[in-house]
């Protein structure tokens, strides 16, 4: 398979994902006080929202990758 065979197959799965999980969410800790045996964290939510117009853009572009591979060969 060529490599850009393979990015087109990448940007697929990876536009399918975004259409799929709209957002990903992970919690940040954060050491704020660190006094010999005391200690202090805090902790931050972040979320990241994935617009579908960049799903979809990407799922696209994979798709024209992966036909442009096929035509070269």
């Amino acid at each position: 398979m060529k490599p850009i065979m393979i990015l087109g197959v990448v940007l697929i799965l990876a536009g399918v994902g975004g259409l799929l999980f709209r957002s990903v969410h992970w919690t940040e800790t954060k050491n704020v006080v660190d006094a010999g045996p005391i200690q202090i964290n805090s902790q931050e939510d972040h979320s990241l929202w994935i617009p579908t117009a960049a799903g979809i853009v990407a799922v696209l572009a994979g798709m024209g990758l992966v036909f442009a591979g096929r035509k070269q060969a």
